[in-house]
């Protein structure tokens, strides 16, 4: 798995467990921030593994950079 995704991918993980903390404790409004950060987040791993996967069907590496 690329860098980046992994990044992305911890900060996902993150992200919905303070979303989850955050709706326990019946914050709405912050909870919400933290979904949309964990939706942000999941997107940018998903985009990262696949420039990654394309990048080495063309033979260009990892495409990390």
């Amino acid at each position: 798995m690329p860098r980046l995704a992994l990044y992305a991918l911890v900060v996902c993980l993150l992200a919905t467990t303070a979303a989850v903390v955050a709706f326990v404790r019946g914050e709405i409004w912050l909870g919400a921030v933290w979904v949309l950060l964990a939706g942000l987040s999941s997107n940018m791993t998903w985009y990262y593994q696949r420039r990654a996967k394309a990048a080495g069907r063309a033979g260009t590496g990892s495409g990390a950079s």
